[in-house]
């Protein structure tokens, strides 16, 4: 997707400068096809890419996992988030989640990287994140789920950062959920 668009931005970078430089006129005989054909590739490439995200039905949905390993009687645990990561993944999302830095404090007395998470988690390590030492995770949560048009599974409101995230307050937008005797229960908008 970014050859064509160079492709597009240097065709028609050298059409404008034919038609801007008399001395260049002649060489608008091959950018102007240049420009055109570029155009059409990118315009290829950009259905193809749609198609493939429609064909394997990405659905991205991302998990406060800080929140979550709470679910199971308030105590810190990864078995809420396991649960939770394939329930969802069986269900046909792509689930990303997000830890606050003193999460691996939390289930394991020590510091957890993306890596050590990903691993518990099985899920690839592009799919979860430690945010750094001193940052909340909710911003990092919200920022991408915004980028990703994804829900938020959590129990949180996100009431400090409603005016920043609106649609916070959107139905469907958090999903709720609890984890009581290694069952998972999962509150989606119409089941509320």
């Amino acid at each position: 997707m970014i050859a064509p668009l160079i492709l597009v931005l240097v065709s028609l970078g050298a059409v404008a400068a034919a038609l801007a430089v008399p001395a260049y006129s002649d060489f608008l005989l091959l950018a102007a096809p240049c420009a055109i054909a570029s155009l059409i590739l990118l315009g290829v490439s950009l259905i193809r890419e749609r198609r493939a995200r429609k064909k394997t039905g990405l659905r991205w949905i991302l998990v406060d996992g800080s929140n979550v390993m709470h679910w199971d009687d308030g105590t810190p645990k990864i078995a809420p988030v396991v649960k939770l990561v394939e329930h969802l993944s069986q269900a046909g999302y792509e689930p990303g989640v997000v830890f606050d830095a003193n999460a691996g404090y939390k289930l394991g007395g020590q510091y957890m990287d993306d890596r050590a998470l990903a691993q518990k988690l099985n899920l690839n390590l592009n799919r979860v994140m430690v945010v750094p030492r001193g940052t909340p995770a909710d911003s990092f949560i919200l920022n991408a789920a915004r980028e990703l048009g994804a829900a938020v599974v959590t129990n949180d409101r996100f009431r400090d950062w409603a005016e920043d995230y609106p649609e916070v307050r959107e139905p469907g937008y958090l999903i709720k959920g609890s984890y009581r005797a290694g069952k998972l229960n999962l509150r989606f908008p119409a089941d509320t």
